[in-house]
C-alpha cells in the first residue's frame, strides 16, 4: 500500500458520510473523511439559543417514519426517540386560529397521480381539479403541503415522485430523537474515532481526479495549507445543491468530468428552498392563553404568513417554537437579515394569537439558518423533478468501482430528503466499496 494515503475517502462528514466511514473503518479499512464545516453533521446542525439546555436543530430535526436505520443507530447509541404531537391548529386571515382535525401529510388526491399515462409537474397535476368544487380546497391543501412540507416549487415538482413518497409510508408518522441529534451524532463520532478514521474537519475538496482504481483529492485546510490524498476509491456524499453548481460557482471539479449519465441524474433533482428559525422564549406563553386552549398545541399552519408553519416541541414541554418557510416563502426571504428573520417570526408568531407584544416581551433570543444561501448545502434537502423519476437511483450507481456516491438524494425507497435515507445509503455504500476493495484484494477483512 505505499503511496496510498487511505484505502478510501469519504467526501462529507454528515448522516452519509459518518455512516459510510464507520461501516468500512470497522472492517478494517483505512478511511479519510473530510468536511468542509468546522463540524460534523452535514445539514444537521444545531446551536444554542436562549438558556434553553437542549441545542436548537437548525437542519433536521424529525425522524420520518419507521426510519429503520436512524432508530437502529438510537438504540445503539442508548438513545430514545419521542413521537410529535398531532394537536394542529389553522390560523386563517378570516377566522383567527381554528383547530385542524386533518393530517397534514395524508394528501389523497395525490392517490389519483395513478390515472396519468406519464408524469407530470404537480401545479399540472392540481390544476385539473380547480374547476371540481370537491376536489378545489384538497387541491390547495396539497400545493401548500409540497411548498412547505417538501419544500419544492409546485411548477417543476415531480407529481408522480411525491405520490410514491406518501404511499412509501414515511411521511405517515414522525418523531424526534430525544435531546436531539446532537447527541446520536456525538456518539457516531466517537465510534468513527474508535475504530481509526481519520476525521479531518474544515477541509474543503477543491478537486477529485479519478481513474479505474485510484482516486486523487486536492483539498485546502481553514488556514490556506492545501494537501493532495491518494486512495483506491471515494465515497462522495456532498449535497445535489452543490454538485449541481457549474462555471465559476463550481467549489470543486472533476478529471475527468462525471459521465454524461450522471449530469443528467443531477438536472433530475432540485433542492428545496428552506428558512428555519428557533425562537426561545422566557415562558410558554402560548400555553396559558384562551384557558390553555393551545396546551398541547404542536403545529400552528398560517395563512397570509411569512412563515409556511410553527410547531413547539409538543408532547414535550418547552419554551422554543420553531419557525418554518418551506418553497416560494423561503424564496421571498433570500434578501433579509438573519436579524429581520427572527423579529418577524417572533411578531408572525404572537399575532397569530392576537399577543404581538407579549410574545417580544417573552422573546429571550432566536437562532435561524437560511439552506439555499449555505455554501456547503445550497439548499435543504431533495426533490424529483417532472419526468426525471430515475434521477436517485442514477446518482446512487457507482463509477468504475471507484466514485461512490451516497447521501439522502440517492435514496430510493421514499426516504430521500431524510436523515434516515442518508444513513441508509451511506451503508449501501459502504457495502458496495466493501466488495470493490475485497475484489482488489485490499483487505480480505472486508464482510461482502
Amino acid at each position: 500500500m505505499s503511496g496510498w494515503d487511505a484505502d478510501v475517502i469519504v467526501v462529507g462528514a454528515g448522516a452519509a458520510g459518518l455512516a459510510a466511514a464507520l461501516q468500512l473503518a470497522t472492517r478494517s479499512v483505512r478511511v479519510i473523511a473530510l468536511e468542509s464545516r468546522d463540524h460534523i453533521g452535514g445539514r444537521v446542525m444545531w446551536q444554542s439559543v436562549g438558556t434553553v439546555s437542549v441545542p436548537a436543530e437548525l437542519g433536521a430535526e424529525f425522524i420520518h417514519g419507521a426510519a429503520p436505520e436512524t432508530s437502529a443507530l438510537l438504540r445503539e447509541a442508548g438513545l430514545a426517540k419521542v413521537e410529535t404531537g398531532d394537536a394542529s391548529w389553522t390560523c386563517t386571515i378570516a377566522g383567527g386560529l381554528q383547530p385542524t382535525d386533518d393530517d397534514f401529510r395524508s394528501v389523497s388526491i395525490f392517490e389519483r397521480v395513478e390515472s396519468l399515462a406519464g408524469d407530470e409537474s404537480v401545479e399540472a397535476f392540481l390544476r385539473r381539479f380547480e374547476h371540481d368544487p370537491h376536489l378545489r380546497v384538497e387541491a390547495q391543501r396539497a400545493r401548500t403541503f409540497v411548498e412547505g412540507f417538501e419544500a419544492a416549487d409546485p411548477a417543476i415538482a415531480s407529481a408522480r415522485s411525491i405520490a410514491d413518497e406518501l404511499r412509501s409510508g414515511v411521511d405517515s408518522t414522525s418523531s424526534r430523537p430525544a435531546g436531539g441529534y446532537a447527541p446520536l451524532f456525538e456518539h457516531l463520532a466517537t465510534q468513527c474515532a474508535r475504530a481509526g478514521v481519520d476525521l479531518r474537519l474544515s477541509t474543503a475538496v477543491e478537486h477529485i481526479g479519478w481513474a479505474p482504481g485510484e482516486v486523487t483529492i486536492v483539498a485546502r485546510a481553514a488556514n490556506g495549507a492545501a494537501s493532495t490524498l491518494r486512495a483506491k476509491c471515494a465515497v462522495i456524499t456532498i449535497p445535489v445543491g452543490v454538485l449541481r453548481q457549474r462555471g465559476d460557482a463550481t467549489p470543486f471539479s472533476f478529471a475527468p468530468p462525471l459521465p454524461a449519465e450522471k449530469l443528467a441524474a443531477l438536472a433530475g433533482l432540485e433542492m428545496g428552498h428552506a428558512v428555519r428559525v428557533t425562537l426561545a422564549f422566557r415562558e410558554p406563553f402560548w400555553e396559558e392563553l384562551a384557558a390553555g386552549r393551545y396546551r398541547d398545541a404542536a403545529f400552528f399552519r398560517c395563512e397570509g404568513s411569512a412563515f409556511n408553519a410553527f410547531w413547539t416541541q409538543a408532547p414535550l414541554r418547552g419554551r422554543t417554537v420553531v419557525a418554518w418557510a418551506g418553497g416560494p416563502r423561503a424564496t421571498a426571504m433570500r434578501s433579509t437579515s438573519a436579524q429581520d428573520r427572527i423579529a418577524r417570526a417572533c411578531d408572525e408568531f404572537g399575532a397569530m394569537f392576537g399577543e404581538r407584544d407579549l410574545a417580544r416581551r417573552e422573546y429571550e433570543g432566536g437562532v435561524t439558518h437560511d439552506w439555499t444561501a449555505d455554501p456547503f448545502a445550497c439548499g435543504a434537502y431533495s426533490y424529483v423533478v417532472a419526468g426525471a423519476g430515475a434521477a436517485r437511483a442514477a446518482l446512487g450507481v457507482p463509477i468504475g468501482d471507484t466514485l461512490f456516491f451516497a447521501g439522502e438524494a440517492t435514496a430510493t425507497d421514499g426516504q430521500g430528503g431524510t436523515v434516515s435515507g442518508a444513513f441508509e445509503t451511506g451503508t449501501r455504500a459502504a457495502r458496495e466499496v466493501a466488495g470493490a476493495l475485497e475484489t482488489a484484494g485490499v483487505s480480505s477483512k472486508i464482510a461482502p
